[in-house]
């Protein structure tokens, strides 16, 4: 009689075991799944940072910046003569 109130405790153990087992796995897989999206979200968000800051370097480029000034606000570079020296 205890014989089987202890196999079937012990059976009742295994199965339990069993079923946290493969519920930890199915868990494994999700965070997995999860983890690769993530990265893949990382990897594109570094490409686009790549670009952004490619693309800030060229509107803060002088050559840029000056070619604005020249065209857009007609600034030109004074002429020697133009330029006064102001001694302190």
């Amino acid at each position: 009689m205890i014989a089987r109130v202890v196999l079937l405790l012990l059976l009742l153990a295994t199965l339990g075991s069993a079923l946290a087992v493969v519920d930890a796995r199915q868990q494994a897989r999700l965070e997995f799944g999860e983890l690769s999206r993530l990265a893949d979200e990382r990897d594109e968000l570094d490409i686009e940072f790549g670009r952004l800051q490619l693309e800030q370097a060229t509107w803060a480029d002088n050559n840029r910046i000056e070619q604005i000034a020249r065209a857009g606000l007609g600034l030109v570079t004074p002429a020697p003569a133009d330029n006064v020296v102001i001694r302190r």
